[in-house]
């Protein structure tokens, strides 16, 4: 492709991606593909000679599209949000376009210094001082990872430079909500902790970790000869956007030596808004955080924050130093290389940096200010409504319902009838188009997780799928009746 050749694609492809935009409330929210049926639509052999490019464009409207479920829809509620926001596909579009790496500062100096520069802003954005650091990562399982690799180190005294975790003695222990994400439960074992170093501290009727109960397990755990290593606190988990109280885990991490880990990847976004930030109370007695901007605060995935506060420490654990990388620049400047996994890094600091100077913050906030009051509203009407039941605090923008309707003998539906009654109502509004939704287990029982966010939704949007809700609801309760 010459680069003529490539201006006046490129210019279709903007053209049909603006298209696909504008047209996405008229479309399916979620795939209605069957398994299998796109993969078979594709040659089992490659071309052997080029294609016309208006070929491959021509199979995005015929075999892509109509097998994606649109996170983008103004009617997508399922999940968390991730956005898109235009700047920022613009700013992927440069950093795919320029194909630099950043394999150190030398390898391309804009690189790192752009990605100082945006951390910091998000930084300054998110009211954290300036003791955290931050850097990109791909999302925030990889950040959980480094955080967690991090934690093993500092309590084993560095046992990488010796014979690793083979030559601990003591069991490490990592402790967590049974509402934190999976990822965290993945980063353990991928630091090699395994999967019983692994603890659940109980949590309180509004589904945060209870502080005290942590306390009395890493007590007991040190009775038994156990080494506490880290513990890994939630603001906005992914089930109910439940809020860990961090600042009395913070000082419980304080008082025994461990290493706290604050996972705020979708929540986080909300700490631009002042009023937010009361849900990250104590953040500052944080070892490590991470914030997801590629969910809602709008930049296209992947862009995960992950702000340390000691970088040293962090270096220490993850550096390697091939002479090939070596340069006189080394001494002055950040080798983002050694924060994190991978040796070549995207240009993901350009999309961060595109949105932020496009939206600037107050556009940003106002938008969550938006997405916040859409979801209390909802709450507020769902919980008015005779058989619908609000099944968990609504901080943010996610809110957990259930519909309690009465089964064939005037009794409540309950147990497992109530939960094929909800992941039926559910299933059918996903299926029919109009909307998506994505259920999960609380407090032993199916829910329906309505989380507001997408670009585009209104309040309108919001209304319809509450009608959506009812409707679907009411017609498998009339079922179950008449059976």
């Amino acid at each position: 492709m010459t680069p003529e050749e490539f201006r006046r694609q490129g210019h279709r492809l903007i053209d049909w991606l603006a298209d696909y935009q504008e047209g996405l409330a008229e479309r399916p929210v979620m795939a209605r593909t069957r398994p299998g049926e796109i993969r078979d639509a594709i040659p089992a052999e490659p071309p052997a000679e080029p294609e016309p490019f208006d070929a491959v464009l021509a199979d995005l409207d015929r075999l892509v599209v109509p097998g994606l479920s649109l996170w983008r829809h103004p009617r997508f509620f399922g999940y968390f949000p991730a956005n898109a926001l235009p700047a920022g596909v613009l700013g992927d579009l440069v950093s795919t376009g320029l194909g630099v790496l950043g394999l150190s500062w030398q390898s391309s100096p804009a690189l790192t210094e752009v990605e100082e520069a945006v951390t910091d802003w998000l930084r300054r954005m998110l009211g954290l001082s300036a003791g955290f650091s931050g850097v990109i990562q791909d999302t925030a399982s990889t950040s959980t990872l480094v955080a967690l690799v991090c934690a093993r180190e500092r309590a084993t005294g560095f046992s990488l430079a010796r014979g690793g975790l083979q030559g601990e003695r003591r069991r490490l222990r990592v402790y967590v909500s049974a509402q934190a994400h999976s990822s965290v439960e993945k980063g353990a074992l991928l630091a090699g902790l395994g999967r019983d170093a692994i603890r659940l501290v109980p949590c309180d009727e509004a589904f945060a970790m209870r502080a005290d109960a942590l306390a009395d397990m890493v007590t007991e755990d040190l009775a038994t000869g156990d080494l506490p290593c880290a513990v890994v606190a939630t603001v906005g988990t992914t089930a109910t956007t439940a809020v860990d109280p961090v600042a009395a885990i913070a000082d419980v991490a304080r008082r025994h030596g461990l290493w706290l880990h604050v996972d705020a990847a979708m929540a986080g976004s909300a700490m631009i808004l002042p009023e937010c930030r009361w849900m990250w109370e104590g953040i500052e007695g944080a070892d490590s955080l991470v914030v997801n901007a590629h969910k809602w605060l709008g930049v296209p995935f992947d862009c995960s924050l992950y702000y340390v506060r000691d970088p040293d420490h962090l270096v220490r654990v993850m550096s390697t130093n091939p002479s090939y990388l070596r340069s006189a620049a080394d001494g002055q400047v950040k080798n983002f290389r050694d924060w994190g996994v991978p040796l070549g890094r995207r240009f993901r600091a350009l999309k961060l940096w595109f949105v932020i100077r496009e939206q600037g913050v107050t556009g940003l906030q106002t938008r969550l200010r938006r997405d916040i009051a859409n979801a209390r509203r909802l709450a507020e009407t769902v919980a008015a409504t005779a058989g619908w039941r609000v099944v968990a605090p609504v901080p943010l923008q996610t809110v957990c319902v259930r519909h309690e309707p009465l089964g064939p003998d005037g009794a409540a539906l309950d147990g497992e009838a109530l939960d094929a009654h909800t992941n039926a109502w559910v299933e059918a509004i996903n299926r029919s188009g109009a909307a998506y939704l994505t259920p999960a287990i609380v407090g032993g029982r199916w829910m329906a997780r309505v989380s507001v966010g997408a670009l585009a939704t209104e309040a309108g949007d919001v209304e319809a799928v509450w009608a959506a809700m009812r409707e679907a609801a009411e017609k498998d309760a009339a079922a179950i009746v008449a059976r």
